[in-house]
């Protein structure tokens, strides 16, 4: 009957991941076009510091999109363990990228679609190597497992490392290199992961009937992730106001989930029970993932389909004699010189200009 029920929680998380994905990304579209529909009537742009966007419907409905999405994400760590939720975030990517082509006509290329199978075929991966039993059941569980000594360790680790690069690397170079507000989104997020799984046992033990009001450590749980929160939306505002947004996305997502991935392994030891197998599908599941984000991202302005390759090799083959074995550039002066980019339809609010942190319900837009 237990392993019964812990396939079906763990089912139930699974879908309420996969919904959270499905409404984030979703959200980024209604956004996008509530404030394009504001740009074409000629109202002070978001980016320009208007508030015109409030009287959108469009803008509301994705803001109310995003919020059933973080909901159902905050709900899936209460079913489901933090290594299958976690990865499962770049679907949203993913859904942002496919609807966009369709109703922003912001054009998806090869890399991009290639980028979305690859996403696909590693969450699918990952789902099924994924552990389905659940380690913690009751906050009583939760307070023994944040006294672990391997946990303890870790997290004073992680907060030293936060408050060096706030402190000390931060005011040096976080405005020249990308990585160090990002880690401290990193490492932050890793902890308010444990914070999200806790309150979301509370939740389940207060539908259960029993009181959870009195815990002490539900209220400490809670103000631990008001704190890791606030310190992320700084913190990944910084990053996205500095530096391209391409570049942020896909090193946030890997820095992230790498944190929670370790911060599981050593909290809930979710992979003690896992098989060999297991353990380098989930892993191999991840990197396929990682590479499908680069992929969909690094290279979304470069305008390239099955159709103009096999142009620029047909060009390439007729250069290749006259060239006598050298490298032609044809291929990359057609592309460049056959695109015309739409500048207005990447201004502000774009798709991935919102970034969900799955876990602990974060969101910057």
């Amino acid at each position: 009957m237990g392993q019964d029920r812990g396939k079906y929680d763990f089912y139930i998380g699974l879908g309420l991941a996969i919904s959270s994905s499905i409404f984030i990304g979703g959200s980024f579209i209604l956004k996008k076009k509530g404030l394009l529909r504001l740009a074409r009537k000629g109202s002070m742009r978001a980016g320009q510091g208007g508030h015109a966007y409030l009287k959108e419907w469009l803008w509301w409905a994705g803001l109310l999109s995003m919020g059933a999405g973080e909901a159902a994400n905050f709900a899936a760590y209460a079913f489901a363990p933090a290594t299958l939720v976690t990865p499962l975030g770049a679907l949203s990517v993913l859904v942002s990228a496919v609807l966009s082509s369709y109703f922003l006509t912001e054009r998806l290329n090869l890399h991009g679609k290639l980028g979305c199978l690859l996403s696909i075929l590693g969450s699918t991966t990952m789902v099924i190597h994924a552990p389905q039993e659940e380690e913690i059941s009751s906050l009583k569980h939760m307070s023994q497992k944040l006294v672990d000594p391997g946990f303890c360790v870790f997290a004073t680790v992680v907060i030293i490392v936060a408050l060096i690069f706030i402190f000390v690397v931060g005011p040096r170079h976080g405005q020249t290199n990308i990585l160090v507000y990002i880690t401290i989104c990193s490492v932050i997020g890793a902890l308010s992961v444990s914070c999200v799984k806790g309150l979301g046992i509370a939740i389940k033990e207060a539908i259960a009937g029993k009181n959870v009001v009195t815990n002490p450590l539900a209220w400490i749980l809670l103000l631990f992730l008001v704190a890791c929160v606030s310190t992320q939306i700084n913190y990944l505002n910084k990053a996205l106001d500095i530096f391209n947004t391409s570049l942020v996305t896909p090193i946030y997502y890997v820095f992230f989930t790498t944190s929670v991935l370790t911060c599981s392994a050593i909290l809930f030891k979710e992979w003690e029970h896992m098989g060999t197998d297991d353990v380098i599908g989930t892993l191999a599941g991840f990197l396929t993932i990682i590479v499908g984000i680069f992929l969909l991202h690094a290279f979304k302005d470069v305008s390239i389909s099955l159709a103009t390759l096999a142009v620029s090799i047909r060009k390439e083959e007729r250069q290749f004699p006259a060239t006598n074995g050298a490298t032609s550039l044809g291929s990359y002066e057609l592309l460049h010189n056959d695109t015309t980019v739409d500048v207005d339809d990447r201004e502000v609010a774009s798709p991935f200009d919102s970034v969900s942190r799955r876990n602990g319900a974060m969101s910057s837009s």
